[in-house]
């Protein structure tokens, strides 16, 4: 099931990031040796009452600039509102209604999104509350008073975000029909990679309409077996001006794959894999979605009996966390192994789903823990009582401990190997959540 976007814009200055930081709280956990998840993330996943949904900041929005960087921003929060589900206007109450307020305003309504007006930085409502009706003004109803720096009126705020999802988001049961998200770096070949499985003999294909996200979903039936593909049309790639937003464009990636049950990271061949491959695998593997790294252009590249293992060591060097995602060479110009990528959707989108009963985990639990002790800490030393799966996509287990602080990253992760090479779960990370029991 696709998680809500929930997209933050507004004038510069008025404190859309500090509401960002505040609403996202503690969420942004960066899992250690997950590349290019920095401190400069422009989203995050919030929970609030029983909904989960992902939140955007655009930067700041200036209607009128010329500034290239301006521009650009204009046009990065605006592929922001396209993808979202509800949109957080925020203004500024110290600086009063601006002309500008205006401006972003009627860009919102073309949008025909919910739009809830969030009116910040007022710390005491009884003395600001004529300042704060100012902003009926604008015409998008009612003005949602906030204090993100003090955290005052976000849960009346959040109340209201939650009753503007779309109806099926709220309770979409989810279809059965698997999604593949395409992604990767501009000209690697996602596009052409999607038209050649298109003309695919095998292939009966039907466009989806209505799809309201900026991404072209298509329904293909391989071998009697029914996929959507969500192609991205790509991440744009650094140019001088765009450094400091080539991060927006990232939005459209992440609201694929959020969407998506597998994701196919597309590399080219000629050009190796990159730093800008690494960040968007980054995003498949937090998000605990299935993935799959095919090398196109393989056609192209001169080789010999080393190639490929060199170029397999050379993808496991730069992406140490997702050694689970199996590697195929393709070649969407000549259709090169496409039967065989198929095969290994099929079989990624089976271990996403995979049960491991709670008998055979703790006989492997066990048998590790003889192999290679839990750690101990000034004298103290981790038990681990038992684990349990307690879900799927992606498979999710809960370990009893002891004393959380005992359980390290590298304890947890000797373990998942142990999971792995008994219950295989190829092309799907697997989580762990670690749990304290008193001893009786």
């Amino acid at each position: 099931m696709s998680k809500p976007i929930v997209a933050i814009v507004g004038r510069p200055n008025v404190g859309k990031s500090t509401l960002f930081n505040v609403l996202a709280g503690e969420k942004i956990s960066i899992v250690e040796d997950t590349p290019g998840v920095t401190r400069d993330r422009i989203y995050a996943d919030v929970t609030w009452l029983k909904y989960d949904f992902t939140i955007i900041d655009t930067g700041g929005i200036e209607p009128e600039s010329d500034d290239e960087i301006l521009k650009h921003m204009r046009t990065q929060a605006q592929i922001a509102i396209d993808t979202a589900d509800v949109i957080l206007f925020v203004v500024d109450v110290k600086q009063g209604l601006v002309d500008d307020d205006h401006k972003v305003a009627n860009m919102l309504r073309k949008a025909r999104k919910p739009v809830i007006l969030v009116v910040n930085k007022v710390d005491n409502f009884d003395k600001l509350e004529m300042d704060v009706f100012e902003f009926y003004n604008l015409g998008l109803g009612e003005p949602r008073p906030v204090s993100s720096a003090s955290k005052l009126g976000l849960g009346d705020m959040l109340d209201v975000v939650v009753e503007n999802f779309p109806p099926n988001m709220k309770d979409e049961e989810d279809d059965e029909i698997p999604k593949i998200a395409i992604i990767g770096k501009p000209n690697v070949g996602k596009s052409s990679l999607i038209n050649k499985i298109l003309g695919e003999e095998r292939v009966i294909v039907s466009n989806i309409a209505g799809t309201t996200r900026d991404a072209v979903d298509t329904l293909v039936k391989y071998n009697k077996k029914d996929f959507v593909f969500i192609d991205t049309a790509g991440l744009r790639r650094k140019s001088k001006i765009k450094e400091t937003l080539e991060r927006y464009s990232i939005i459209r990636t992440v609201a694929a794959i959020e969407r998506a049950d597998v994701a196919i990271l597309i590399i080219d061949a000629e050009e190796g894999i990159t730093e800008q491959d690494a960040k968007i695998a980054g995003i498949a593997h937090e998000r605990g979605k299935g993935a799959i790294i095919a090398v196109n252009k393989w056609d192209a590249i001169e080789k010999n009996d080393k190639t490929m293992n060199r170029f397999i060591e050379n993808i496991e060097d730069k992406l140490t966390y997702m050694l689970y995602a199996p590697k195929i060479f393709i070649s969407a110009h000549t259709g090169q192994r496409l039967n065989r990528l198929f095969e290994m959707i099929e079989m990624v989108i089976q271990n996403q789903a995979l049960r491991v009963a709670t008998g055979p985990l703790n006989d492997i639990l066990y048998e590790a823990m003889a192999l290679n002790q839990p750690p101990s800490d000034k004298g103290k030393r981790l038990k681990i009582y038992y684990m349990t799966q307690v879900s799927i996509k992606p498979p999710t287990f809960v370990i009893f401990v002891n004393d959380k602080e005992l359980m390290h990253f590298s304890y947890t992760r000797y373990i998942e190997n142990k999971v792995r090479e008994s219950f295989g779960f190829k092309g799907t990370p697997i989580h762990f959540i670690v749990r304290e029991r008193k001893e009786k």
